[in-house]
C-alpha cells in the first residue's frame, strides 16, 4: 500500500516541478559512475573486440546492482530510524525518477525557437535531447526529432519506470534507470560502442520490452479521450512498430504517429553517418510546431492512464494476497 502512495505522489511531484537545477540529481550520478567506472574498464581489458564485449557485462553488472543496492539499503536504515522518514525519501525518489516534466520543458524550449523561426537555436535546444546529429536540420526535421523523441521517452521516462517502480518501490525504479541511463551512455553502433555498448543495449531491449508495448497501447486509448485519431492510431501501431532499428522505440513513436496523422522516422544521420531507416506512419499532412505539444498531451494522457491501471492493479493485489 505504500507504494502505491509514494509513487503516486512521485508522478505528482513531477508533475508540478520537474526537475530543478539546484536539486543533486540521482540519475547525474549514475552517469558520472558509468563515465568512471568505462574508463577504468577499458584499461583493464583488452581492446580487441571480444575484451571490449567483456568489459561491457562487466560495466552494466556493475552500474545495475550498485543502482539497486544504495537506494535499497539506505532505505532499509531510514526505516530503521522510523517508517515515515523512509517514506518520505522513497517519495523524494519516486519523483526523481520520473522524468515526465522535464522532457515536455526541454521539447517546449525546441517549440519555442521553431515558432520564433530560430533556426539555429532550434538545434541547439534540440541536440539537448536527442543522440542524432542536428547541425543540418531544417525545421521539418526538427519538429519530427521532437515528436519521436517525447513518444520514445513517454515510456523510458515515464510509463516504464512507473512500472518497475509500482513493482519494487524506488529500489526497482533506479535499477531500470541504471539499465535505460547504461543504454543512452554507451548503446551506440558506432566504432566506440559497437562491442563495449552491446550488452548493454541488449539488456535495455529486454526491460523496455513490456513497457514500450504497454505505452503504445496507452497512447492509442488516449488519444481517443484527448481530441486525437485513436482509430488511426491503432492502425499505424499494428502496422508500422517493427518500422524501427529498435524492437521496442517504434511501439510509441507508431501509435503517435497515426494519433497525429503524420509521418515520422525515415534516414537519419548519427555521428556524421546516414542511417537508412524506414517511415513510420502515412503522410497525410506535413508536420508543425502544434505537433510538439500535441504530442506532450498524449504522452500525460497515456501517463496518467498507466497510473490509474497500474496502481488499481497493485491495489487488488494487496487485498487479494
Amino acid at each position: 500500500m505504500e507504494v502505491v502512495i509514494v509513487v503516486c505522489a512521485g508522478f505528482v511531484l513531477d508533475l508540478l516541478f520537474g526537475d530543478p537545477h539546484w536539486l543533486p540529481h540521482p540519475i547525474r550520478l549514475i552517469g558520472l559512475m558509468i563515465s568512471g567506472c568505462e574508463k577504468v574498464l577499458r584499461r583493464i581489458f583488452p581492446s580487441s573486440k571480444g575484451g571490449e564485449f567483456i568489459a561491457g557485462i562487466f560495466l552494466n553488472v556493475i552500474i545495475v546492482c550498485t543502482s539497486f543496492a544504495i537506494p535499497y539499503f539506505l532505505l532499509k536504515g531510514l526505516t530503521w530510524i522510523h517508517p515515515w522518514l523512509r517514506y518520505t525519501v522513497e517519495t523524494l525518489f519516486c519523483y526523481q525518477i520520473f522524468a515526465g516534466k522535464s522532457l515536455k520543458q526541454e521539447s517546449m524550449r525546441v517549440y519555442k525557437c521553431v515558432k520564433e523561426e530560430d533556426l539555429l537555436g532550434s538545434r541547439k535546444y534540440l541536440s539537448w535531447i536527442v543522440g542524432r546529429d542536428t547541425e543540418n536540420l531544417n525545421f521539418k526535421q526538427i519538429i519530427k526529432a521532437v515528436v519521436e523523441t517525447i513518444a520514445e521517452n513517454a515510456s523510458d521516462g515515464v510509463i516504464a519506470p512507473m512500472l518497475f517502480m509500482l513493482v519494487g518501490g524506488a529500489p526497482l525504479g533506479f535499477l531500470y534507470k541504471g539499465v535505460n541511463t547504461l543504454d543512452s551512455m554507451v548503446g551506440y553502433k558506432n566504432e566506440k560502442y559497437q562491442s563495449f555498448g552491446k550488452f548493454s543495449a541488449i539488456v535495455d531491449d529486454v526491460f523496455n520490452f513490456i513497457p514500450a508495448r504497454i505505452t503504445g497501447i496507452a497512447m492509442i486509448i488516449s488519444s481517443f479521450f484527448v481530441g486525437f485519431d485513436g482509430k488511426n492510431a491503432w492502425k499505424i501501431f499494428w502496422r508500422d512498430r517493427h518500422n524501427h532499428a529498435s524492437p521496442n522505440s517504434g511501439n510509441p513513436e507508431s501509435a503517435c504517429a497515426g494519433a497525429l496523422n503524420i509521418q515520422l522516422a525515415g534516414d537519419t544521420y548519427y555521428f556524421g553517418k546516414l542511417y537508412k531507416k524506414k517511415t513510420i506512419g502515412d503522410d497525410n499532412r506535413p508536420v508543425e510546431a502544434e505537433d510538439i505539444p500535441r504530442t506532450a498531451k498524449i504522452m500525460y494522457a497515456a501517463s496518467v492512464l498507466c497510473l490509474v491501471i497500474f496502481e488499481g492493479i497493485r491495489l487488488i493485489l494487496v487485498v487479494i494476497i
